[in-house]
């Protein structure tokens, strides 16, 4: 090899003995030797690199950006519905707090014992001598309006009445109030079945943002602690994104609960699926069935029986069945079954359904999903035979399947009617869930160029890393969730055959 002195121009034979990838640098201050006392100096140090390190944080990164954009994309189609059910939600949370969901929050003055039950539900019939009575609600205290339910040709009246006074105080009806119109909004969009589908897929993808969003916070470099409170000294889109990484986080675990529980309602995961497997069979009580389900005492689509019983059968009045509580001389009417519910241990509130049709049954009853009680271990129904007397069956918390059980404390929780702790927890659940979305969509907002003309979604990855098993996963949400799964195949199928064939559609989803 002949090297050429910078300075003088000449050549300088050199030996090389050893073979060196990277050309050495000649700085021009070295001091030059002659050929015979050069030795080859020796080459540069540079940092090695583990290639297994470099493998391993470029798959990181590629499993970042994909949930990232699984992220992203779901969140597109949940934002506007999560925004829907946490402003409805809270409206039916303080709408039955102040109000009561039927109007048993009016308040009266107490004058000495209550008159009959029977002079209460008088009062009530002459108020709408058209309509049929199908429900006491006992009050909650004793300065409280006692309540009939009026059925009509059109809808259920809400009849407030003073039990000490049997004087009609209001008349509303329950299709038409505030509480019903949300309660409808949050289960259904005011679409029935075509809404409850649509909010089954977005409580379905909120697992997937659930499951992304710790993906994408899950602290790398930082602690675990540091890593729960938002850097308030950042400033833009840092800042936004730092409160919502902490809230999302904060919240993560009520979420998943909240999304659980109401998942359980929903007409193909909870009612085909989840309910089906985990409903009260009607043979644990013995007494013969009827053809009415439970889910038959819900009046205008609200929720008015335990989750755990509303596909079970009714039992049917009418046979040798049953055990024997009230005396042969005792007439079975609306004061003697509402005497025997005090004497089985209803106290305060309770609801009772009087009997429907030949075979219908006197049910007494009381959840915490009513705001009957605080305490979800207390439900209890109970059904008497509407000729006899006798009780037919008497079920309570402890006869239900462990998700019966953990659902009736879940729906409770999830109504916010365990008590002042549980509205003013849900209130602020709300309200973080309404800053999550907002938030999400301003760091969208500052994060997408000027004038771009599209989504300006997070970039797919290129040789996906670990793709069979997000496959898998995807799978199994898929089976475990199928309107999810649905949703997915239908935006996969779109994407085939015409977003990926429209270039101006490719581009504004991109």
């Amino acid at each position: 090899m002949v090297v050429r002195c910078r300075l003088c121009s000449s050549a300088i034979c050199l030996r090389i003995t050893h073979v060196n990838t990277q050309t050495p640098t000649i700085d021009s201050s070295e001091k030059l030797v002659p050929a015979a006392a050069e030795v080859t100096p020796p080459p540069p140090v540079t940092p090695q690199v583990s290639t297994k390190t470099t493998t391993q944080t470029t798959s990181h990164s590629k499993l970042y950006l994909a949930a990232w954009r699984w992220h992203f994309y779901a969140g597109l189609y949940v934002i506007p519905f999560l925004l829907i059910l946490a402003m409805t939600g809270m409206a039916m949370l303080w709408t039955s707090t102040l109000f009561g969901r039927d109007g048993e929050r009016m308040t009266v003055v107490m004058q000495g014992e209550p008159m009959a039950v029977s002079q209460q539900a008088a009062a009530a019939q002459s108020a709408v001598p058209e309509g049929e009575l199908v429900q006491y609600i006992a009050p909650l205290s004793p300065d409280l309006a006692a309540i009939f339910s009026m059925k009509t040709a059109d809808e259920t009246l809400s009849i407030a009445v003073n039990p000490y006074t049997a004087q009609v105080l209001d008349q509303t009806s329950r299709e038409n109030s505030w509480y019903n119109l949300f309660d409808n909004i949050h289960g259904s969009l005011l679409l029935g079945t075509t809404g409850d589908r649509l909010i089954e897929i977005a409580a379905s993808l909120s697992m997937v943002l659930i499951a992304t969003g710790l993906y994408l916070w899950w602290p790398k470099k930082t602690g675990l602690l540091a890593a729960l409170i938002p850097n308030v000294r950042a400033r833009g889109r840092a800042l936004w994104k730092s409160l919502h990484v902490s809230v999302g986080v904060w919240i993560s675990l009520l979420l998943f609960v909240f999304l659980l529980t109401g998942l359980s309602w929903a007409g193909v995961w909870g009612e085909k699926l989840v309910q089906a497997w985990n409903t009260l069979p009607a043979e644990k009580y013995g007494a013969p069935q009827s053809e009415d389900i439970h889910a038959s005492m819900n009046h205008d689509g609200t929720k008015q029986v335990p989750w755990a019983l509303e596909q079970t059968p009714m039992p049917a009045s009418g046979s040798d069945a049953g055990s024997v509580v009230m005396t042969a001389a005792m007439p079975v009417d609306i004061d003697s079954v509402a005497t025997l519910a005090r004497g089985l241990g209803f106290e305060q509130r309770f609801q009772l359904n009087l009997p429907q049709g030949e075979t219908g049954v006197w049910t007494i009853s009381r959840d915490s999903m009513s705001s009957d009680s605080t305490e979800a271990t207390t439900d209890r129904t109970v059904h008497v035979d509407q000729f006899s007397g006798k009780v037919l069956a008497d079920i309570g918390f402890q006869d239900y399947s462990i998700y019966g059980q953990a659902m009736a404390a879940g729906v409770g929780f999830h109504m916010g009617t365990l008590g002042l702790w549980n509205v003013a927890l849900n209130t602020v659940f709300c309200l973080s869930v309404i800053f999550l979305c907002i938030s999400g969509a301003i760091m969208w907002w500052k994060r997408r160029p000027v004038n771009a003309g599209r989504l300006v979604a997070p970039p797919m990855p290129a040789n996906m890393p670990h793709w069979r098993g997000a496959a898998l996963t995807g799978l199994a949400i898929s089976l475990f969730f199928p309107m999810a799964g649905i949703a997915l195949l239908v935006v996969m199928f779109v994407d085939f055959l015409i977003v990926s064939r429209v270039p101006m559609l490719k581009r504004a989803l991109s």
